[in-house]
């Protein structure tokens, strides 16, 4: 007789963790030309205020990882998304850009206890046959967020100033620890590692494994391609002929409620077709939305950016999913590690582009997302398999 599965748990809980580690990571894109202005800061210099947070979120998902496999998933899961709230709130009493810096940068480091190891809690909570659907439900969790906490920045500093702004999603991170605190289930599954391994015989086990450095690779390229997007499409929309504002520009953010519609869709067709067809699949939608948003229309750029980040969070999901399934053991560290190249080509993503904005403007730009959505499915089709390695 087969032996009957346990339920899995709600996934509402990790729906709004991943909620909580999008909400203020990219929260202050839509006013960066109203930070610009307050703290006399050049474009590149004021991208920095994105850069510290995915730099920290580079630095400190593979210890994250560490820390997970030791103690518990829901322990640091809980502490991290508390963290942030208060990071976030200390954010607001900035006195200068440095400061500023600094406790973005914090945030970021408290970000992979809640992206890393939520992705690994839903790998050991859920049947194999369903993870790929409940990280697809979880990532649009992430563009929910993503989306709210620019939206509510944008609103609220054209009203009421920028320092409310991180107020406001200080406190909304607050509550969400607290709901996460008392609902998320700790680990059945969870078993403590019998021998732990160093973190860097860990890092050099995985590394060694082909499919996790085309995965590695490219969740590097997707987060470059929607940071550069996003990042550099305010500078665009806040100049001639459009002269939109910091409320209209966090409001343009609403298409991430369409990745967010269409990513657990992409996470059955997942399961059925195999991570390599649907990663190639993104990468042409990605690429496609990008070129889009070259036509000087503020609508048209709107839709290319729905279309683009549409195919960048199919993406996402498809690299997440799949490293959970290629790493052979350590899966908290693999995700971990994954999270660190994913933030390393943000933290790229934002900056890299504004030596190209001087010389060539948003063309430059597109441009270059386009030669990296083209390099995402490269990757997949040379180094993934055709089909999951779950088949």
């Amino acid at each position: 007789m087969t032996e009957l599965q346990p339920k899995p748990p709600s996934v509402i809980p990790v729906v709004l963790a991943g909620f909580c580690a999008f909400l203020t990571l990219f929260a202050p894109q839509p006013i960066l030309p109203m930070l610009a202005d307050v703290f006399h800061a050049s474009k590149v210099m004021i991208s920095l205020t994105v850069t510290a947070s995915t730099l920290g979120v580079a630095l400190a998902a593979p210890v994250m990882g560490q820390i997970a496999d030791r103690v518990g998933r829901k322990r640091v899961i809980v502490l991290s998304v508390m963290t942030l709230g208060v990071a976030t709130l200390l954010t607001a009493t900035s006195a200068n850009l440095w400061m500023l810096l600094l406790w973005r940068f914090v945030q970021g480091v408290a970000t992979p206890g809640v992206f890393s190891v939520t992705t690994a809690y839903v790998h050991d909570e859920w049947p194999v046959a369903s993870a790929s659907s409940a990280i697809s439900s979880y990532v649009s969790g992430t563009i929910v967020g993503g989306f709210s906490g620019r939206f509510l920045a944008g609103l609220t500093a054209e009203h009421f100033g920028w320092r409310w702004a991180f107020v406001l999603l200080g406190c909304i991170g607050l509550a969400i620890g607290v709901y996460v605190a008392l609902s998320l289930p700790a680990g059945r599954r969870f078993a403590r590692p019998t021998e732990m391994v160093s973190l860097a015989a860990g890092v050099g086990d995985h590394l060694h494994n082909r499919e996790l450095i085309a995965a590695y690779s490219v969740g590097s390229c997707v987060l470059f391609s929607l940071t550069a997007m996003f990042t550099y499409v305010t500078f665009h929309l806040a100049a001639p002929p459009f002269l939109l504002g910091a409320g209209t520009l966090g409001s343009i953010f609403v298409v991430y409620l369409m990745g967010a519609a269409v990513t657990p869709f992409a996470g059955r067709i997942m399961d059925r077709d195999g991570h390599r067809t649907m990663l190639i699949r993104s990468a042409a939608i990605g690429a496609a939305g990008a070129l889009v948003s070259l036509i000087p229309r503020v609508w048209t750029v709107i839709a290319g950016l729905a279309i683009c980040s549409t195919g960048v969070f199919i993406a996402q999901a498809a690299a997440t999913s799949f490293v959970g399934f290629a790493a052979k053991r350590n899966r908290a560290l693999a995700l971990g590690l994954y999270v660190s190249f994913y933030y390393g080509g943000g933290s790229f993503g934002s900056t890299a582009p504004g030596w190209l904005w001087q010389r060539f403007g948003w063309a430059g730009c597109v441009a270059l997302v386009v030669l990296v959505q083209a390099a995402v499915g490269g990757l997949a089709w040379l180094m993934w398999t055709p089909r999951s390695v779950i088949d």
